[in-house]
């Protein structure tokens, strides 16, 4: 089940452009880096963690799930 949900997430056509791509994973990992410095509040490291490296996939994949689900395709 597990296994299906990920190939649902990251498996499909590109449907984000080039710069969007570059944005999606410079942002990424910088906010994933971001998240690595000690904070007194551990569930906001852990939210920018998440944040960062789901950006970070967008744009290397180049797919999107939620611009899929609503039906956005560019390129």
């Amino acid at each position: 089940m597990a296994n299906e949900l990920i190939e649902d997430i990251f498996s499909g056509e590109p449907n984000i452009g080039f710069t969007e791509r570059a944005v999606s994973v410079a942002l990424g990992l910088g906010i994933a880096a971001a998240a690595a410095q000690p904070r007194p509040n551990q569930w906001l490291s852990l939210a920018a963690l998440v944040v960062g490296v789901g950006l970070a996939v967008r744009g290397a994949t180049g797919h999107c799930p939620v611009k899929a689900v609503r039906g956005g395709s560019e390129i």
